[in-house]
């Protein structure tokens, strides 16, 4: 992988060899020259958002060391797969230029992913954010070990240091951070959940992992985790692989950061499974810290729901706060659906705000099953997107609607027609 420093007006600078043709130019073999190439971006945008250029676009260029460029602005890139990445800035023009810089920016100075004490971790500027746990974690002494897991994101933690996730709470020994085990299926004419682990019936445990990425624009692993039935007569059986893909987006502020996470999943199963009509189950899911009572912590939906009115509603959005450790201000998660996604607008579980005995514990989810079942036929692919921004302070419904657009349709960059000279 290879990173970029963006510097603000896009210039792509390609250093062409022996008679390329770049967008209809050519170069003579005797001398090869670096040209700053023209971008544009197709829409104004009013939130920090992740734009792509396909290098297919860029053929004969040296993409090791490019900047984009835009007036006295500078913005990264990096490199994955077949595109270029970036993230737009509100105030960034729509034109910008990419073109060659004397030096190679440091790979992984901002973002990096780490493992360490079982966890795989993506960090910021030196702090781990967000860990993946790949590692068994065991319940306390005293409680069934039943309850063992990996395969779960915790903790997540904000910019200001605030933990946002919880795990293993004594209500709910079952509950893993952020997760999305599914609850109610049917395998032929076998029940199995793979929710409550006190039942005893099925799991999802990590199993390796396919990649991990590491840059100035983000830092991403994906994770193969195994849906295991418990309950087949002999040995337990494979019934769902998953990739669970995790990115973090540095957004350039000091009080937010971006989060992907993107399931995709299949089972080996000759007649599949069906996942079941209910409440809970799949899509994505969030035990919030035990700070968070009936009184201080709040939701809002893109349809304008509240914690009130919430549950069992769909949404594109919708933003989960409560108070911050020093009690001075808020922190929260801004959850967002994908269009692609099986029911969206999304069915949703939000715990009523008389939940665990009148606590008002928050517990969010995307439950794409919830009024629906859903038939997952043998040997093919489906795939459930999500985005989420951990903020400290505020966030307003007007910047969660922003986000959202940014997310189900991006701005694109594209080569303009015109070249601009060194």
């Amino acid at each position: 992988m290879s990173n970029v420093t963006i510097v603000s007006q896009f210039a792509i600078t390609a250093k062409v060899v022996c008679s390329a043709m770049i967008l209809a130019f050519s170069f003579s073999c005797n001398e090869p020259k670096g040209e700053t190439i023209q971008l544009r971006v197709d829409k104004t945008i009013t939130v920090a958002t992740p734009i792509s250029i396909d290098i297919n676009l860029l053929k004969g260029m040296d993409l090791s060391d490019l900047i984009l460029s835009q007036k006295d602005l500078s913005n990264e890139l990096q490199l994955d797969g077949d595109k270029l990445w970036f993230v737009q800035k509100p105030k960034d023009s729509l034109l910008y230029s990419l073109k060659p810089l004397d030096y190679i920016t440091k790979e992984g100075t901002t973002n990096w992913t780490e493992k360490k004490d079982g966890n795989m971790q993506l960090y910021y500027n030196g702090n781990p954010l967000v860990s993946y746990r790949y590692e068994m974690t065991y319940p306390p002494k005293g409680i069934d070990s039943i309850f063992s897991k990996s395969g779960f994101i915790h903790p997540i933690i904000t910019l200001k240091g605030d933990t946002l996730t919880r795990i293993q709470p004594s209500d709910h020994w079952h509950h893993y951070g952020l997760w999305g085990p599914w609850t109610h299926t049917r395998i032929d004419t076998t029940r199995v959940d793979f929710w409550n682990l006190g039942e005893g019936m099925g799991t999802v445990l990590f199993k390796d992992f396919k990649e991990n990425r590491s840059g100035d624009v983000f830092s991403s692993f994906t994770a193969h985790q195994e849906h295991i039935d418990f309950k087949t007569q002999k040995t337990p059986k494979i019934a769902l692989n998953e990739n669970l893909k995790v990115r973090m987006w540095n957004l350039g502020r000091d009080d937010r950061y971006m989060l992907d996470y993107t399931s995709t999943f299949s089972s080996p199963l000759e007649n599949g499974i069906l996942f079941e009509a209910y409440r809970y189950g799949g899509g994505l899911g969030l035990r919030f810290t035990e700070r968070w009572k009936a009184d201080n912590c709040s939701v809002l939906t893109s349809e304008g729901n509240d914690r009130l009115t919430a549950d069992g509603t769909n949404a594109r959005w919708a933003i989960v706060s409560g108070a911050s450790t020093d009690g001075k201000g808020t922190s929260g998660i801004l959850f967002m659906s994908n269009p692609e996604n099986r029911m969206h607008p999304e069915p949703m579980r939000i715990w009523p705000i008389d939940s665990n005995g009148g606590r008002g514990d928050m517990f969010f989810e995307f439950c794409p099953i919830r009024h629906e079942e859903w038939k997952i036929e043998a040997s093919t692919a489906y795939e459930l997107k999500y985005r989420m921004v951990v903020f400290d302070g505020e966030l307003t419904a007007e910047e969660a609607e922003a986000y959202w657009q940014s997310f189900a349709h991006p701005p694109k960059a594209t080569i303009s027609n015109n070249i601009l000279s060194n």
